[in-house]
């Protein structure tokens, strides 16, 4: 594991400390391998519900200065009919969060994709229509 956490595992309120054995490249590699994984879940969620239809949805990632921005494209013949913002990711601690709106994130962390079990966890709950994004 890459972040460590003095409190609970499932509860991410405080700033995660990188340990002296992670570089920044390490981290960021991991933190954008496990955003495709993601995001493959993603994709494979929208064909279970709607099959057949793998066209009609898309995912990108943008890279900004704090966070990496998931984006929902639909399409509808051949043309972009809508953007949307799926979640932030933040390129420092890997920290998961709902949008606030197009530019910002939510303030709760939902889950941390350097934390082995949060990242199981996100990848157990994600659907396509970001639902597993509340808190519950």
């Amino acid at each position: 594991m890459f972040f460590s956490n003095p409190s609970k595992s499932h509860c991410f309120n405080g700033p995660l400390k990188v340990t002296a054995t992670t570089s920044l490249k390490e981290t960021t590699r991991t933190i954008e391998d496990r955003i495709d994984g993601l995001i493959s879940k993603l994709i494979r969620s929208f064909e279970k519900q709607y099959p057949g239809r793998y066209g009609d949805m898309t995912f990108e990632i943008n890279k900004g200065n704090k966070y990496y921005k998931i984006m929902e494209v639909t399409s509808s013949m051949g043309c972009i009919a809508s953007r949307s913002v799926h979640a932030f990711v933040s390129r420092q601690t890997g920290a998961v969060y709902k949008p606030a709106g197009w530019k910002s994130p939510a303030k709760h962390v939902r889950y941390n994709l350097l934390d082995n079990a949060s990242y199981a966890n996100c990848l157990e709950r994600a659907d396509w229509a970001g639902g597993y994004l509340y808190i519950r």
